[in-house]
């Protein structure tokens, strides 16, 4: 199943919000409209109701003929119609013929009888002195009232009234407009909450997306650029940390050394430039090994190899038990490495790093040579010359006691202090201590 983008989402809750807060308001205005409707023709009812009976008892007072009271009443139905006093009216005599209305199927008809049942009814149910009874119509819908017209101590004649309860086709039309207005606020409302949603969420997103897929295809100079002030903003900018540290790693990973993994010589002077640059004080120390060459002969690349990476073990291991965990190491290639620490680690790494390496260093020795102590080579001239266990030398320079100003000066003084440390035939440290 496909998924739907954030921007189709987005659209989706709207146009969902939307048209619920219409509906509702629209429930609300049409349940509110249909009780003022109601309450109105029952007032309208009741107002009706005391007229048509007032007026038709004053008129059978005055009536001179019996005879004459279907024109009169006539003439009376015709006024309250016209006077939109009541909406239906029909006066039944008691056998139920129709003496005046303004009903057109009870005019049809001529007769009401059911009228006259429906009365009977309602008054036996009611309070006795009761002087009109009304129903609400199921057929209809509309509020009928029954009046009984007294001639004497007898009812002559039932009026019955009709008004309609509140309709919804009615209250819906009347209603239209605020609903249409209503509707027309809703549309522009989200319509301006959608553009800021996609200027301020979904865009920042979709760029962020577009960052993240080109950086994942290597693509490391890319700078996402969000002006939110917010909490997206703030992940544009991790992005783009986040894109100039893989860049880094990128290029360190490039300079490695690819036997040992370790930096090399471009990010070696890349740290020791770095630790002059913020007056950090360091101490660079230069690892090398010594007799490695005829080792190398002896027993072969790959076992010089094992013993390249034996070595940055070590080192590696020196600086988790004795140094800091932000201390660098390097490997310049073959036998020589770099290490850089502060001063106050130096000598316990220095003395780690001998300590172990002379411990183990006799495991890539036959049983044979380390009897003997030493490795007989022949020199350039041909002659046999004895070349003791290999043994690690350790060349310390500092900025603790004078300054260095750049690279090229820190591997010149290191250069001296390794030529008087190879000078030694065992595993030492020499750590350069001159203030000048």
């Amino acid at each position: 199943m496909p998924r739907l983008k954030l921007q189709a989402r987005i659209t989706v809750l709207i146009a969902g919000i939307s048209i619920l807060l219409i509906s509702i308001f629209a429930s609300i205005q049409l349940r509110n409209h249909i009780e003022s409707l109601n309450s109105y023709n029952q007032y309208r009812a009741r107002v009706g109701t005391i007229i048509v009976k007032t007026t038709l008892e004053m008129m059978i007072k005055d009536l001179p003929l019996e005879e004459t009271a279907p024109g009169i009443f006539q003439v009376a139905v015709d006024s309250f119609a016209r006077e939109n006093i009541v909406e239906k009216i029909s006066i039944i005599s008691m056998n139920g013929a129709v003496i005046a209305t303004n009903d057109p199927l009870a005019r049809e008809f001529g007769e009401s009888k059911d009228d006259i049942d429906t009365y009977f009814r309602l008054s036996a149910k009611s309070p006795e002195g009761a002087w009109f009874y009304s129903i609400i119509n199921p057929n209809t819908k509309n509020i009928d009232i029954y009046i009984p017209l007294y001639v004497g101590a007898a009812a002559k004649y039932i009026t019955k009234l009709s008004f309609s309860m509140a309709n919804i086709t009615k209250a819906m039309t009347d209603i239209l407009v605020p609903i249409a207005l209503t509707a027309i606020a809703v549309i522009i409302g989200n319509l301006i909450l959608g553009y800021l949603l996609s200027k301020t969420v979904v865009r920042p997103i979709a760029s962020l997306n577009r960052a993240t897929k080109e950086i994942a295809s290597g693509n490391f100079d890319l700078s996402v650029r969000i002006r939110t002030n917010d909490e997206i903003q703030e992940l544009g900018d991790t992005v783009n940390l986040m894109t100039i540290a893989l860049k880094k790693m990128k290029e360190t990973a490039e300079n490695a050394n690819p036997l040992t993994k370790l930096p090399g010589n471009n990010v070696i002077r890349e740290k020791v430039e770095e630790c002059i640059r913020t007056g950090k004080k360091f101490t660079a120390i230069h690892v090398d090994l010594d007799n490695f060459k005829v080792y190398n002969d002896r027993y072969g690349i790959g076992k010089g190899d094992e013993l390249i990476k034996f070595t940055a073990r070590v080192l590696e291991d020196a600086v988790k038990e004795k140094g800091n965990n932000y201390d660098f190491i390097g490997h310049e290639g073959g036998d020589d490495f770099f290490l850089i620490t502060t001063p106050d680690k130096a000598d316990a790494l220095a003395e780690a790093v001998i300590s172990e390496f002379d411990t183990k260093i006799k495991d890539f020795y036959s049983k044979e040579d380390l009897a003997t102590g030493y490795i007989t080579e022949k020199d350039r001239r041909g002659q046999p010359v004895k070349f003791p266990i290999m043994s690690i030398s350790l060349a310390g320079v500092t900025n603790q006691y004078r300054p260095i100003s750049s690279y090229g000066e820190l591997t010149n003084i290191a250069v001296a202090v390794k030529h008087k440390v190879k000078q030694v035939q065992k595993s030492t440290f020499l750590f350069d201590r001159r203030h000048e």
